[in-house]
């Protein structure tokens, strides 16, 4: 029993920052209907801040100084940031657009931290008090712990009565169902969610302080594990109750620390289900919580008198501007492709080789979401999936490698409906949370595993032969991997414009009335989700080829669920409608990072981390151009060269 309760105490304060960050989410979301996954950057921003102004090796400012800045000066100003430049014209908009600004924040504002701070790591953050044990209940407990505890309590209080008992909670709440509206009745709309983001901006920072110690060193990484765990304890709430959410962080805290303490510790299945549990926590709370699927998002009652958007510039344009768009995207892929295989060094092929390979998985997301209307957070784990059953095929049954990527894609289709059956309970923001949580499980509980990634060791996957051609060599590979993503290309516009993909437009503009027509959404939603997860395996299957082998160290440096977000972002600001956007999309991924690299006061890292900040800060795009920079420079150009042009029912590649 005095076991039992150490793990108990000793949960509850990292439960106390799970709930102060589910806190501030379910406050953004409150009052601005924003479920904002750059939360943790916030947190994070805050405390690298702490670090710097408390560290004695920096500023090293008095710890009550030190506080102040970081949380109440700095999270607030982040907040105003925030919302003047953005959130504020997003107000209106569709709950997708405001989640996917928010994943641009989430890959933009630690790479922009980073770049500031260089690339020393900030090691044994400090905490808001001493190190120094008191003893609670016969366990001792370290007074940053108790400090933690008690000013969680009193936020989560002050919060509550301000919500319940003032008038400027329920003009928050006001706000985030109809800033047109409430403007109407004399209530500043724009101050009011000015305010709101820097109540939760607050809470980020304080939430990014009290988090600090609990790790060796400041990682976002950390953070934003830190932040599922969070989501989990606000879907506990379902994303409005502040009482409730609190419980339901404390809850999650207590429960891991004393999964650390029972679970068999020479095991890496429980090794990684003791880091996995708040991911799981918040998959069968979004597929089984009551009332939490209910909550749909606000809907302006002014919206109908929005302009509807604009057309897709395919449908507009002049037919002479079409055969032109496709002779010279004809004209650049044969002349890119002739440079490539005979001009180029080793280096630059290998550069565009991935591009392309990349590219062909980018189809999986042009499918997914800009075909079948699902925001999907874990194309990269099924591109992992196709890749580790592509290695272990050739290395135990001795399978040619083509045959064992067409099998690996077969499986991940398979993995695919697996996921989306469930999935089909969901839709919107809450389908994204739940593809985020499996692909952090993946990573977390099934990665690991022997059989799936070789352990501690790297699975050789040979280069393949074909009609008794050896694509051994890079150059021929090349060509290769040319061919199959023009066959992916091909498929994605053969979906798009045949039966499924009319289904999906159907689904996409209203599933009730397409249901009264006698589509299935079950059997469209879940054929697209496999065949896309089908396409990103496939490719997997062609990076671990191209590789030469695959195991956790290529995952961590090439398929992590961060890689993924930054893909889909990438894909969306470009265009998720459109193939030419996913290879486009592909190419950029490796090749406009070394392009700044040739920039002389940039080192290759710095133009890494630059070109992450510009990938990420392109999905604030979104919103405006829901459609793409590409389709909408597209419509531009199209309004220029013949403005008198009427619509026709040509579809662009």
């Amino acid at each position: 029993m005095t076991q039992f309760l150490t793990y108990l105490l000793l949960g509850i304060p990292i439960g106390c920052v799970y709930a102060l960050m589910a806190t501030g989410i379910v406050v953004t979301y409150k009052t601005s209907g924003v479920l904002n996954l750059a939360f943790g950057a916030q947190a994070y921003v805050s405390g690298c801040a702490f670090y710097v102004l408390r560290s004695p090796d920096r500023l090293g400012l008095p710890m009550p100084v030190a506080f102040v800045l970081a949380v109440l000066v700095l999270g607030p100003a982040l907040g105003v940031l925030l919302d003047r430049a953005l959130y504020r014209y997003l107000r209106t908009a569709p709950p997708v657009a405001k989640l996917v600004t928010s994943l641009g924040l989430l890959v933009a504002i630690p790479q922009i931290l980073q770049l500031k701070l260089g690339s020393t790591p900030l090691t044994n953050p400090p905490g808001v008090a001493s190190d120094s044990t008191i003893a609670v209940a016969g366990v001792n407990v370290s007074t940053n712990q108790v400090a933690t505890m008690v000013i969680t309590a009193l936020a989560v209080a002050g919060l509550t009565l301000m919500f319940r008992h003032t008038s400027l909670g329920l003009q928050m709440r006001a706000v985030v169902e109809s800033p047109r509206l409430t403007s109407l009745t004399g209530v500043d709309a724009a101050r009011i969610g000015t305010i709101a983001w820097m109540l939760s901006s607050a809470f980020a920072g304080l939430a990014g302080v009290l988090l600090a110690p609990l790790f060796s060193q400041l990682s976002d990484i950390d953070y934003f594990t830190v932040l599922v765990a969070a989501l989990a304890a606000a879907a506990f709430g379902r994303l409005t109750s502040v009482g409730l959410t609190l419980l339901g962080g404390v809850a999650l805290g207590a429960a891991q620390k004393l999964l650390d303490g029972y679970a068999p510790s020479g095991s890496v299945f429980w090794t990684g289900m003791r880091g996995s549990l708040p991911f799981l926590s918040l998959i069968l709370l979004l597929l089984f919580w009551p009332g939490l699927r209910q909550n749909r998002a606000a809907a302006d009652p002014l919206a109908g008198v929005d302009p509807p958007p604009p057309p897709p510039a395919a449908a507009t344009r002049d037919r002479r501007l079409t055969v032109a768009t496709y002779a010279i995207a004809a004209v650049v892929i044969v002349g890119g492709s002739y440079v490539t295989y005979a001009v180029v060094d080793d280096f630059w092929l290998q550069l565009v080789t991935h591009g392309v390979i990349l590219a062909l998985v980018f189809l999986s997301i042009t499918l997914i979401t800009g075909i079948g209307g699902q925001l999907s957070l874990c194309q990269a784990t099924f591109c992992a999936v196709g890749c580790f059953a592509t290695a272990q095929l050739t290395d135990r049954t001795g399978m040619p490698v083509l045959v064992a990527a067409c099998v690996a894609a077969a499986f991940t289709a398979v993995v695919g409906a697996l996921v989306a059956i469930p999935a089909l309970r969901l839709g919107g923001v809450y389908l994204a949370l739940a593809t985020l949580a499996f692909a952090l499980m993946f990573e977390n509980v099934i990665m690991p595993l022997e059989a799936v990634s070789g352990g501690s060791r790297a699975v050789r996957v040979p280069r393949p032969r074909f009609l008794g051609i050896s694509f051994g060599d890079d150059r021929r590979f090349f060509l290769l991997s040319l061919a199959f993503l023009g066959l992916a290309s091909l498929v994605v516009v053969l979906v798009r414009e045949g039966t499924t993909g009319r289904f999906l437009h159907a689904l996409r503009t209203s599933e009730t009335a397409a249901a009264s027509l006698g589509i299935d959404p079950a059997r469209a939603k879940v054929t697209v989700f496999a065949l896309s997860a089908a396409i990103a395996g496939f490719g997997g299957g062609l990076l671990a080829t191209f590789n030469g082998a695959a195991g956790r160290t290529f995952y961590q440096a090439e398929l992590n669920y961060f890689y993924g977000l930054v893909w889909l972002v990438l894909v969306i600001t470009l265009g998720s409608q459109s193939a030419q956007a996913a290879i486009n999309a592909g190419l950029s991924f490796f090749l406009f990072p070394r392009f700044l690299g040739l920039i002389p006061f940039l080192d290759q890292s710095t133009a890494q981390g630059v070109a992450f900040v510009l990938f990420g800060l392109g999905a604030i795009t979104y919103a405006k151009f829901p459609e793409g920079i590409i389709e909408s420079q597209t419509r531009r150009i199209t309004g220029r060269l013949f403005p008198s042009s009427r619509a026709t029912a040509e579809v662009a590649p």
